[in-house]
């Protein structure tokens, strides 16, 4: 089969094959179709609540114990240890990271850049970038430690996976369930982008509150592939991080040999542009939590461990205010990205493949020039921001950069200086 394929909705439990009566009536029967083995594949626990179990029943050609002894071997800029050099409070910005000139593939361009919490632990999450210009060849990778959110952007992806393949490309993003094995290959040229590794409680979909039944991201707009498998007994590669360290271990086969598989456990992407955007047409410039698209919830109502959350193209019709994201302090940590265009809150630096940290209670908000700029805007007209996309994951911890990071030629040594140009408006005499 070489045709993709998907089916719509999330969290749903799913059926698939991709050959005709390869999914017995039981989850483990006795003998499965075709001489498949069956095997559980879970991203929770056994006992959590129905609503929030996920667990897919995979029918495969051979389980996936079969492979050799894991070694550890150099994982290059890959990690999970964020208190090797102190983090300070300081606004930071990185230059988008240059297209490799060597053949890298997706493993071998991913580095770290920030993260906070312990995979040891299952709470927080590591924070990549991605450069890359080849395929994966048989070259098989899985995280252990958390699930991974892929944002593209730069390059389209072809991920396949073993409950089947997506094909991905920048304004879309996919997700890839904790431990499900899967390859990346470049079908259009090289490929940047960024990685959110979620060591807590799976993404979800926010509930939705005062906003009624309808709006943010549509639980239809979101769709996971069908199976999809190659018999191939052929060396693979199979490469794990497991607790903060990279493994590998020898194959005789191909792992995407998944038949048929049903359940919600499953890899799914989602095409950012149907987000559907809230806010304010009266006045005051609205909280981002508005721009919510997937969070990973705590024990604690309210908290999330992470938060993905998307600026897309929007209208602006507030008035009376400044319609910009405000200056502001507060106790979750942002880190953005931008995959098109320009953001709002800043006049220039910020580029597309780059992004920004800003940590817990570090002042930020627009630069000098965007400032003077919507502080002197007429409000009365509709502003219609068409080029940009740009995103944040935030969390409830202190987000702690990686020593490549503060060391990196991508540091942008003069990021504080783009508000220096604030000028000293107060007059007492003047209302």
């Amino acid at each position: 089969m070489t045709n993709l394929a998907y089916q719509s909705g999330f969290a749903n439990h799913f059926s698939s094959e991709s050959l005709a009566g390869a999914l017995p009536r039981q989850n483990s029967p006795q003998r499965c179709p075709y001489g498949l083995y069956a095997e559980q594949f879970s991203a929770t626990a056994f006992t959590a609540p129905r609503a929030s179990n996920r667990r897919s029943w995979l029918y495969r050609i051979r389980p996936a114990v079969m492979h050799g002894a894991f070694r550890p071997i150099n994982g290059g800029l890959i990690t999970s240890d964020f208190s090797s050099v102190a983090t300070p409070p300081t606004p930071l910005r990185w230059d988008p990271p240059p297209l490799p000139v060597k053949a890298t593939d997706f493993v071998e361009g991913l580095v770290t850049v920030a993260g906070n919490g312990d995979p040891h632990a299952q709470n927080g999450c590591g924070i990549h970038l991605y450069a890359a210009n080849r395929s994966m060849i048989r070259r098989v990778f899985y995280c252990a430690d958390g699930e991974l959110l892929i944002v593209p952007q730069q390059g389209s992806l072809l991920i396949t996976t073993e409950l089947g393949r997506l094909a991905v490309e920048p304004l879309e993003i996919a997700v890839i369930p904790r431990g499900l094995r899967f390859r990346v290959e470049v079908p259009d040229g090289p490929i940047r982008g960024y990685v959110c590794e979620n060591f807590g409680s799976p993404f979800r979909l926010p509930d939705l509150g005062p906003i009624g039944s309808n709006g943010l991201a549509c639980e239809r707009d979101f769709s996971t592939p069908v199976a999809w498998y190659e018999d191939r007994d052929e060396p693979h590669e199979l490469i794990a991080k497991f607790m903060g360290r990279v493994w590998s271990a020898e194959m005789n086969h191909s792992p995407f040999d998944v038949v048929a598989w049903r359940g919600n456990c499953a890899p799914y992407k989602f095409d950012l542009r149907r987000f559907n955007t809230m806010g304010s047409i009266s006045y005051d410039h609205p909280d981002p939590s508005i721009f919510l698209v997937l969070q990973s919830v705590t024990d604690t109502p309210g908290v999330d461990g992470i938060d993905f959350v998307l600026f897309p193209p929007r209208w602006l019709a507030m008035e009376h205010t400044f319609r910009p994201p405000w200056f502001h302090r507060n106790v979750a940590s942002e880190f953005m990205g931008l995959i098109e265009g320009r953001y709002d809150a800043k006049a220039g630096g910020f580029l597309p493949g780059g992004c920004s940290l800003h940590n817990c209670m570090t002042g930020h908000g627009p630069d000098a020039v965007s400032f003077e700029r919507a502080s002197m805007a007429d409000t009365t007209q509709p502003e219609h921001m068409l080029d940009t996309m740009a995103f944040m994951f935030e969390t409830r911890c202190a987000i702690r950069p990686t020593q490549f990071a503060l060391e990196s030629p991508l540091l942008q040594q003069d990021y504080v200086d783009c508000w220096r140009g604030l000028k000293k408006h107060f007059n007492p005499q003047r209302p």
